[in-house]
């Protein structure tokens, strides 16, 4: 199959490029980059690569990062076409996305240059015990104010859902700001069940493995952590106090329910705090 024939995989493939990729000014080479090796495997598989993967010293880590490079000049033409351009961190914009091939795509996006967060926030146990709280947060991060604007409005067209679009002020000056488009709990579960769509589609593992609990189930059902219920008792005698209620009087009844906080394998196994990038 062609290399620029629209399909699932080869959306995957531009969102990974987007993120992770560049454009050589020599109008031929193409270039991704990856921390994760496997990544980079699966990209040469979809678009049927034999060139080898090596090392690349510098990058955002310290043990330098993987890389893969090769020619294409009809590949290349096709890219800048839809969008893509040598030198496009600060400048790239709206691409030609297909609707039905935009979910495989952000899946790339968010393997590239986005992040999970998913943590259980027990911030104001202090005033109720039973408030605590399922967190979860899917970001996409760019340079490009008007490529973060476009992931917006596409996923508010497609999806229905906005997320909320955040810039980051960098701290050097002459340095460009970081723009982030975030979606929180419910929306970020509406949209991971979209674009991971079937058990099978190319993804990096890492991530998958994180989102995998919010893939089924009712939504409301993430609001309070596994293992962590709140029961109503019912109704029972009280000794009541004048502190508690001026109506109360001792050895009368209360018919207000009572809420009881159950605490069962609060560290929730297989729902470990993380912050994937």
């Amino acid at each position: 199959m062609s290399r620029r024939t629209w399909r699932p995989e080869l959306a995957y493939a531009i969102g990974l490029l987007v993120t992770d990729g560049n454009l050589s000014l020599d109008g031929r080479h193409i270039t991704l980059v990856s921390r994760d090796v496997d990544q980079l495997k699966t990209f040469a598989s979809i678009l049927e690569i034999n060139s080898r993967i090596g090392r690349h010293r510098g990058g955002y880590t310290p043990a330098g990062v993987f890389r893969l490079a090769f020619g294409d000049r009809l590949l290349f033409d096709w890219l800048a076409g839809i969008g893509l351009s040598p030198r496009k961190t600060h400048t790239i914009g709206a691409l030609s996305i297909p609707d039905e091939f935009f979910r495989d795509f952000l899946r790339g996006h968010l393997d590239g240059d986005g992040t999970i967060s998913s943590y259980v926030d027990r911030h104001n146990t202090r005033l109720k015990p039973q408030y605590v709280y399922q967190r979860l947060y899917v970001r996409f991060i760019s340079a490009s104010r008007p490529h973060i604007e476009w992931l917006q409005t596409k996923t508010r067209f497609l999806l229905g859902i906005a997320g909320h679009v955040t810039v980051q002020q960098a701290a050097d000056q002459g340095r460009v700001p970081l723009y982030t488009l975030r979606f929180a709990k419910g929306e970020a579960i509406a949209l991971l069940r979209w674009i991971y769509h079937g058990p099978d589609v190319p993804c990096l593992a890492r991530k998958r493995a994180i989102v995998e609990p919010f893939l089924t189930g009712n939504i409301r059902d993430f609001r309070h952590p596994v293992g962590f219920g709140i029961r109503e008792e019912p109704a029972r005698w009280r000794w009541g106090t004048t502190t508690q209620c001026r109506s109360h009087r001792p050895g009368t009844f209360s018919s207000q329910p009572r809420l009881t906080v159950d605490r069962v394998n609060s560290r929730r196994s297989g729902w470990p705090s993380t912050n994937v990038t």
